[in-house]
């Protein structure tokens, strides 16, 4: 199998590692892995990559294997390059998936992306600005519970495929299904999609809640009550409600909201601690989806007319418009209400 994973941060550069070490399907014991090539925009990071046989911009310490492949091209190129492959994954953060689906539209193979949210200017999801961007594309996303620094050692791992085509799901399986990495396949892509994007969001919250110590009772209601407001805007979108109580609804907000390892987490510890948004971006040096993404969940939330007060208030806390404190007496000052989903 030919895999190209386009985008060396940390995520797209985990799975390149994973999919390279992973022998073919029912190849035999000792067999050896397939070809995989990760690609970067920057040829000084590809350089950089292939002197120390790691990322170490973005992955110190995790050794790259032999059957993994470095390049650096044009994004004018992409289409051409990729159009032999077995499969394409898109390893770049949500603000540029448009313009490589716009690049990559007539290619003949499957295209998934890894990155997880709503797009800043649209608010739409992955498989909505693939339809308007590459409408022949078969196309799909991989998504929950995963630390890049985890897949990269080989720890045990599971995700989930989505695809609305089954052979797209399952070359993914073929990928990167394996002993330490496990791909469920799904054909909820909505759900998948919405659960991907508003744990980010809830991350922030929770890490608020932390920073400001409120203790685990508080966490607790925060990730169920996030559930809850996932659900309704899942829902709201088409998705199905049992989707979220899978790997890319209750598992990878239970990932996000708690692992140290979690940059949207680390936001709200960092907001906690007295830090403006601008110091804890700067602080962390790397992408953090919630950010971008919590205005426009709020705004969707809002057109569908679905109720979201956590995502609401990290909105007022991201434009300071709350304190922390503030934030924490606005969702709980809130008039009682019956328990829905």
């Amino acid at each position: 199998m030919k895999i190209t994973l386009l985008g060396a941060g940390a995520w797209g550069t985990a799975l390149a590692i994973a999919a390279a070490r992973t022998p073919e399907v029912g190849a035999e014991a000792g067999a050896t892995a397939r070809r995989v090539r990760l690609w970067a925009r920057d040829p000084l990071q590809v350089a950089a990559m292939q002197a120390a046989r790691c990322n170490p911009r973005y992955l110190p310490g995790s050794l790259f294997p032999a059957a993994l492949e470095l390049f650096a091209a044009d994004e004018a190129e992409l289409a051409q390059l990729c159009a032999g492959e077995d499969l394409v994954v898109l390893g770049t953060p949500m603000a540029a998936l448009r313009g490589l689906l716009r690049r990559l539209r007539g290619l003949q193979v499957p295209v998934v992306w890894l990155c997880k949210g709503f797009e800043q200017h649209s608010g739409l999801l992955g498989h909505e600005i693939a339809l308007q961007e590459a409408p022949a594309l078969a196309v799909g996303v991989l998504s929950g519970p995963s630390f890049a620094k985890e897949v990269a050692a080989a720890a045990p791992t599971a995700l989930v495929a989505a695809s609305a085509h089954a052979h797209v799901s399952q070359r993914l399986v073929q990928a990167l299904h394996s002993r330490t990495l496990r791909v469920y396949a799904n054909d909820d892509v909505v759900g998948v999609e919405v659960g991907g994007a508003v744990k980010n969001v809830l991350a922030i919250a929770t890490g608020l809640c932390d920073g400001l110590q409120l203790g685990h009772n508080a966490r607790a209601a925060l990730i169920t009550r996030g559930l809850a407001e996932t659900v309704r805007l899942g829902l709201a979108l088409g998705a199905r409600a049992e989707t979220f109580m899978g790997l890319s609804g209750l598992g990878d907000l239970v990932l996000t909201a708690t692992g140290d390892l979690s940059r949207n987490r680390q936001v709200g510890l960092r907001l906690a601690q007295g830090q403006s948004l601008q110091q804890a971006l700067d602080s962390l040096g790397h992408v953090a989806e919630g950010v971008y993404s919590a205005r426009t969940v709020a705004q969707r939330a809002r057109a569908l007319g679905v109720e979201m007060p956590i995502t609401q208030a990290v909105v007022a806390l991201l434009d300071a418009e709350l304190s922390p404190a503030q934030a924490v007496q606005q969702l709980m000052g809130r008039e009682p209400t019956p328990e829905r989903p």
